[in-house]
């Protein structure tokens, strides 16, 4: 660049933004570095797309209440105006002296790109960093939110002046401060405003304010008066969004740098169309759900009863709370689905996400999710559907969506000629579902217009992980529909309720589906609608398994059952209480009864009894004239490599028929099934018996769900009728042993399951069959009984005399107090929008966060840091086996040597990289807490020897005995067996 060139740059313009790390830009024979205002202009501009093409009316109203007056396009400009200044802390020398010096920086960024960038920053006159030891250094994020306040004219004291403090200046600097991840809080603002000599950089930073203000349209002046972000939910939307427009202004996949030799205005020009293809890549358009008819939805299918009544109780504009509760197999997911269209299409939502309690119970939904969004949009339509939770990568379906979202399949329909696309949209024909491997980054799987994950992704919302405000912007112009929600412990309910009480605030809605609630949970759930709406709840007191809250409160309860009308899950159940017998003597029995045909299901509740059990089986199946490959195994502790094509066989063969109202061709004449409880909650399949051990009532509903599901003209003698069998284990007063064994209480014996649930739950439920089973220990119960039942367990106890009454007390005692350490320690974690009394509006200071809050993934400090449920988490190995031939060692996925692993470096985001990354979360195990040392027998991760490998180095990782099994490497004392899974 010639002395004349450099004479005409603009000081502000020579302040570096982004390095060239990837070294892409150079490649390409453009710049090594991006001018800080042209980064400022991308994000802008993507902060314009997504406000015209992602965010909801609602969302887009509340933004315009707090940065325009209620003037939807003067907002719009302000929120892209101010995402733009996001980085003004940049221009500053404790950053700009960093050039070159990041981790993955090449010898051109550290060497010669350096030193032509810094000759060029001391000709156009930037402010000199003379003395780097003797400044304090500050995150360029904090610097903005210390800065900008007073560069937007605000006059008080700490912005050097001697007026009145802006309070909505500083609250908008303190979330431009969080943008990469956690807002800062007074201290850390106030530190980070000694790191920048405020007159030097002034001119500089003013020109950098103008320059913006002027192209996009803005007039700073304006500012003090209109920028008044005051409802409490718009405060984690404008970071969420100020983070999304960054994240994809960052990407050189996306974004070219800017020439200095180039106008400003041709810059933003560039950014404006760089930043309309970029959200188009992406498939980040709101859904567009075309009209359609229950049948269009759901072929082949006509609405049930209560579903029609209940989408006839849903409101004609604005967002709900919508209550379901009805058996498993009733219909719940084609209603809330039906739901979330009809809401859609009444409040402009961008799309929905499914929470669900386990990933196994994700890989299913989202089947039913693709085929869903398919049929209610129009062939014209690109959906982006992502699958949220920490295995995502392992699930084919992700891998098959990943594939058909190739540029060369979008650049076809974005080459559709007006006529064609118009044509497209009326032929009546499916839209198209797709994945952008983008969206499996950690916090970006919410931002999908579509998406299905474990519940895990929305409790944490409320609780301030990094980048939880991100989370909450893809959740808040969405249906958020909860499933299973009977099946949460205290503590993910208390997160549930505080993430609601944001969502109502934001104009989302909410989908709770459950076979049934306790009064409590219910309404928790409720209050906590009502709370963020800020409206009281008018209930007239109609009855229904439906129950609608609108935004105003008002309840409408919709749908009854007709168990002649409907299939097996509405009508009634025979339950059989029967003492539990030693695994020989089960064995026999189940062996016995499907001998002639039948498929059984046996759920234990703990992995080592039902490997017991299945070991037993196998051990009489030749004598019974049985094989092995009729009795299955299924558990959590078996890893992804073998438990997946488990589950894939029984949904083909135990599944729904194709034509879901006839029988499966594929169904076998006979089966037995043993299963922990990943088959109550993750597969759709349907058993014609089913055992199981004694549970708590609500899951005891969940499992009798599980019997007679679908649609079968084969049942065998023995179970017409659907029938499910409790197991229990009777003390010597016939009384049921639900305490594990202590012996610190002289109790050397008990029953371990009291380990996996609360005895309480476990004995109240046994009462409540019990008090209602005839001389023989059988009695039934339908679907209007769940509520009642669920309420005698989990409501307030009735005294009971003799030694049950003594039972009951002592563990309801016990059962309380730790409800009470889990409710406390649930109540300092979370946000509330209104406070927890609902008196306390929440400013941008009460979200100030940072690393003891964590990122969500079980760091953090203890009792302050974001959980998605409490109790020590699992440790995550991967698992490889080592073979030995010819001198050799080498490492495979598989026992049998056939899949070699592959270690090696792979650049990011290249196919062998992504085919790696799902063989490695294949091979995953997770290895139970209270197995490691000292109070196990296991060493600790920490202790484990480092394997000099690329992909091995920083992972936990197991080298396996090919042949045995036996761990020969890593957490010692461990054995796998892709037959049994996991055992030490």
């Amino acid at each position: 660049m010639t002395d004349r060139q450099v004479s005409n740059i603009a000081a502000h313009h020579a302040i570096w933004g982004k390095t060239d790390q990837s070294r892409r830009s150079r490649g390409h024979r453009r710049p090594a570095w991006n001018p800080l205002a042209a980064h400022m202009l991308d994000t802008a501009a993507c902060t314009g797309q997504l406000w015209d093409r992602y965010l909801t009316p609602g969302v887009r109203l509340r933004l315009a209440e707090a940065f325009g007056a209620g003037d939807k396009e003067r907002a719009r400009r302000t929120v892209m105006f101010l995402a733009g200044l996001h980085d003004l802390g940049k221009g500053s020398g404790c950053f700009q002296r960093s050039f070159g010096t990041g981790r993955n920086d090449d010898p051109g960024l550290r060497g010669p790109e350096r030193a032509a960038w810094r000759a060029l920053a001391g000709s156009v006159g930037l402010p000199r960093d003379d003395r780097p030891h003797e400044q304090p250094s500050a995150r360029h994020e904090h610097i903005t939110a210390a800065l900008l306040p007073r560069l937007l004219g605000c006059e008080c004291v700490d912005c050097g002046g001697t007026g009145e403090e802006n309070p909505g200046l500083h609250s908008v600097a303190l979330l431009l401060g969080g943008h990469h991840g956690h807002i800062p809080d007074l201290d850390t603002v106030q530190r980070a405003a000694g790191a920048v000599p405020f007159e030097d950089w002034k001119p500089v930073h003013e020109a950098l304010v103008s320059e913006c203000a002027d192209l996009i349209g803005v007039n700073p002046d304006d500012l003090p008066g209109t920028v008044r972000p005051e409802r409490p939910s718009v405060l984690p939307v404008f970071t969420g969004l100020v983070i999304l427009a960054d994240w994809i202004a960052s990407s050189d996949d996306h974004f070219t740098y800017r020439r200095l030799d180039e106008p400003p205005a041709r810059w933003w020009s560039q950014s404006q169309q760089q930043a309309e293809a970029a959200i188009t890549d992406l498939a980040l358009d709101r859904w567009l759900p075309a009209p359609r008819a229950w049948h269009e939805l759901f072929p082949g299918s006509q609405p049930r009863a209560f579903q029609a009544a209940a989408l006839a109780a849903l409101p004609t504009a604005g967002p709900a709370m919508v209550l379901v509760e009805s058996g498993t197999g009733s219909g719940k997911t084609r209603l809330a689905f039906a739901i979330a269209h009809h809401l859609a299409r009444t409040c402009g939502y961008q799309g929905l996400f499914m929470a669900l309690p386990t990933r196994a119970a994700t890989n299913q939904a989202a089947g039913e999710l693709e085929r869903f969004v398919k049929h209610s949009t129009d062939a014209s339509a690109v959906s982006n559907l992502a699958v949220v939770h920490a295995a995502a990568e392992a699930s084919e379906q992700v891998h098959r969506l990943i594939d058909a979202s190739t540029v060369r399949h979008q650049n076809a329909l974005r080459s559709l000629p007006d006529s064609a696309a118009v044509a497209a949209a009326e032929s009546g024909e499916p839209g198209r579902v797709v994945l952008n491997p983008w969206y499996l980054r950690h916090s970006l799987g919410l931002v999908s217009p579509f998406g299905v994950g474990t519940v895990d992704q929305v409790v944490l919302v409320s609780q301030r992980p990094q980048h939880w405000m991100l989370r909450f912007l893809g959740l808040a112009g969405k249906t958020v529909v909860i499933d299973e929600a009977h099946t949460y412990e205290l503590f993910r309910q208390e997160m549930l309720g505080a993430t609601v009480e944001w969502l109502a605030d934001a104009g989302a809605s909410v989908v709770v589906l459950s076979a049934t609630l306790s009064t409590a949970v219910r309404e928790a759930l409720v209050n906590a609608w009502c709370a963020g709406r800020r409206v009281a709840l008018k209930d007239a007191g109609q009855t229904g398994p439906v129950a609608v809250i609108d935004q105003d409160g008002t309840v409408r309860r919709a749908g009854t059952f007709d168990p002649s009308a409907d299939q097996a899950p509405y009508g009634r159940t025979e339950l059989r209480l029967r003492p539990l017998p030693g695994p020989v003597t089960l064995a026999t029995h189940l062996l016995r009864e499907a001998g002639d045909g039948g498929v059984t299901a046996v759920v234990r509740n703990r992995v080592d009894s039902a490997v017991e059990l299945h070991s037993t089986l196998r051990g009489l199946a030749a004598e019974h004239g049985w094989h092995e490959r009729e009795i299955v195994l299924l558990h959590g502790r078996l890893m992804g490599r073998d438990r997946l094509p488990i589950e894939s066989r029984l949904l083909d063969v135990l599944g729904p028929a194709p034509d879901r109202g006839r029988p499966n061709p594929s169904r076998p004449h006979r089966l037995v099934v043993v299963a922990t409880q990943i088959v109550e909650q993750s597969l759709d399949i349907d058993f014609d018996t089913l055992y199981t051990d004694l549970a708590p009532i609500d899951l005891l509903i969940q499992r009798r769900g599980r019997v007679h599901r679908h649609s079968s003209t084969c049942r065998p003698a023995h179970s017409h009728e659907p029938m499910v069998t409790v197991l229990w284990q009777p003390d010597s007063s016939n009384l049921p042993v639900v305490e594990p064994p202590d012996e610190t209480v002289g109790r050397p014996y008990g029953n371990l399951d009291g380990l996996v649930y609360a005895p309480y739950p476990l004995a109240a439920s046994w009462h409540a069959v019990a008090r209602r089973a005839d001389k023989d220990g059988r009695c039934e119960f339908g679907t209007d009984e769940h509520s009642a039942l669920i309420n005698e367990v989990y409501g307030p106890a009735e005294p009971e005399p003799g030694a049950l009454g003594q039972l009951l007390t002592r563990t309801g005692a016990a059962w309380r107090a730790a409800l009470g350490t889990m409710r406390d320690d649930a109540e300092t974690r979370p946000v509330h929008p209104f406070g927890r009394t609902g008196r306390h509006r929440a400013t941008a200071f009460d979200l100030a966060s940072g690393k003891a809050h964590g990122g969500g993934r079980h760091d953090g400090a203890a009792g302050i840091a974001a959980r998605s449920r409490l109790g020590e988490p699992a440790v995550e190995c991967l698992a490889l086996y080592q073979h030995t031939r010819n001198g050799r060692t080498y490492l495979t996925y598989d026992p049998q040597g056939l899949l070699p692993a592959d270690t090696r470096h792979h650049a990011a985001d290249t196919p062998d990289r992504r085919q790696r990354q799902r063989d490695f979360l294949l091979n995953t195990l997770s290895i139970p807490a209270a197995w490691l040392r000292p109070s196990g027998t296991i060493p600790h991760p920490g202790d484990w020897p480092k394997i000099d490998r690329p992909a091995l180095r920083y992972r936990h990782t197991a080298i396996l005995d090919a042949g045995t099994g036996r761990c020969l490497s890593g957490p010692r004392g461990i054995t796998y067996s892709p037959a049994q899974g996991l055992s030490r």
